[in-house]
């Protein structure tokens, strides 16, 4: 495998403002991130925006607030439209040696020429009429209103890489239809600009999915061609649903907006996605710095990286409970009470729902009586003063003695009278936060 240097790491993330973030590409973010992080590298963000009839600035701006969200800062930035310059160079020096040829076959010819390709056994590559057509067979074709698009010519040899992921690589270009590397409306296309801006901008590593395989060898003949050093590739697994199936992106809810509105923790999702498909143990790391500690690209295989929502909610819930209440109160903009924080944190799903057990010691409660001659009689039995840690023992023993109650049958009627909860903190450390008055109206059946 390629020996890494510090100073030879420079990577990019390059997502395209065409929609949110999802699992799929933040996972390419996260990966990118951590590996720069991890070697003393750069990371870039390039918005990928050539598309600018999907494109929007309200996607860029998601893009963003999702990224800082999860905490991966960038140490520079770029936006695709503004390097047209660049493309248009780049295009000119292709013609000018003579690897790039117009092709006037429409969308649906050259449908028709793959199924006829492939229904001799030949695989459906492209042929390259465009390269033999004569100068009057060109202006015919433009004489009927047909506008080229452009071909990238590849030499027809193999092409071999050692990929950081999946070991060495190797691919017959003669396999491969020549890219269309400019369309018919002029607008170029991912495989040009990618490869120029990275070429450019000194892109050392290009690490991303493994749907991109089959551009790479293409690529690096791209690179070869335009002048440019050849980056190292990494193609990690794709994610997909636990039981296996492609992975869901049903009313977006596996975009990160999704997910942050869910209360899910950012370090939870960095967490995840910094070993999923990898053979290490998925781990709650409770800061940025202990994610990059525990970072290392070669632990991804080649299997499918499965995604389990129970996991992330785990590791979500694990980061919230090891928060300090000083840390807590700073997120929410609300000073916690730090004996209310240590009662209730090891119960929390969400930071947010904190907020419901403040609500349930501090606030009016309808309580909900099982058993009111229980709770009336529980009431009377109350210890006299100021409730503390031991109260709940004396009192429910003394409630025990007095009514024979014991187990579920005690214990049940007495949580839902005090919190309308059936499940939560141990009640002897929120019996002293609701306090004696209030804990005797709600026992009694009244809004306290």
């Amino acid at each position: 495998m390629t020996t890494i240097r510090p100073t030879d790491v420079h990577v990019r993330f390059a997502p395209s403002p065409t929609g949110k973030l999802h699992l799929g590409n933040i996972k390419a973010a996260v990966i990118n991130w951590l590996f720069a992080r991890a070697h003393g590298g750069r990371f870039l963000l390039r918005i990928d925006d050539t598309d600018t009839e999907r494109s929007t600035q309200a996607f860029e701006d998601a893009i963003l607030r999702d990224l800082r969200w999860l905490g991966l800062t960038w140490d520079s930035f770029a936006r695709q439209s503004e390097r047209t310059a660049s493309y248009e160079a780049a295009i000119r020096q292709l013609r000018d040696s003579g690897r790039l040829y117009a092709c006037y076959e429409t969308p649906e010819e050259l449908d028709r020429k793959r199924s006829l390709q492939r229904a001799a056994g030949r695989p459906p590559v492209y042929d390259r009429t465009g390269l033999r057509l004569t100068d009057a067979e060109r202006a015919a074709l433009e004489a009927e209103g047909r506008r080229p698009h452009w071909r990238f010519l590849l030499d027809q040899k193999r092409v071999g890489w050692d990929d950081l992921v999946r070991g060495p690589q190797d691919v017959d270009a003669a396999s491969l239809s020549d890219p269309v590397l400019i369309r018919a409306d002029g607008r170029p296309l991912y495989t040009i600009t990618s490869v120029v801006d990275d070429g450019e901008m000194g892109i050392s590593h290009v690490i991303r999915g493994e749907d991109h395989v089959a551009n790479t060898a293409a690529q690096i003949q791209l690179f070869e061609a335009l002048g440019h050093p050849v980056p190292v590739f990494g193609h990690f697994a794709l994610i997909v649903e636990s039981d296996g199936s492609p992975l869901s992106k049903r009313e977006g809810s596996r975009t990160v907006q999704a997910l942050r509105a869910q209360g899910i923790e950012p370090l939870a999702l960095v967490s995840l996605l910094s070993r999923l498909g990898t053979a290490q143990p998925v781990e709650a790391f409770a800061d940025h710095q202990a994610a990059v500690a525990g970072f290392d690209l070669s632990t991804f295989g080649r299997a499918a990286a499965r995604f389990d929502e129970r996991e992330l909610a785990k590791l979500s819930a694990t980061l919230v409970h090891g928060l300090d209440v000083s840390r807590a109160s700073a997120r929410l903009g609300d000073e916690i009470d730090p004996a209310l924080w240590d009662a209730v944190r090891g119960n929390l799903q969400r930071l947010e729902d904190v907020r419901d057990w403040q609500a349930v010691v501090g606030q009016p409660l309808e309580p909900i009586l099982e058993n009111p001659d229980l709770t009336a009689r529980a009431a009377d039995l109350l210890p006299e003063g100021p409730l503390d840690g031991e109260s709940w023992g004396t009192w429910t023993r003394a409630v025990r003695a007095e009514t024979g109650a014991k187990g579920r049958d005690l214990f049940r009627p007495l949580r839902l009278a005090l919190t309308a909860h059936e499940h939560g903190p141990e009640m002897k450390t929120l019996l002293p936060l609701i306090g004696r008055e209030r804990a005797e109206r709600r026992l009694r059946g009244e809004t306290a």
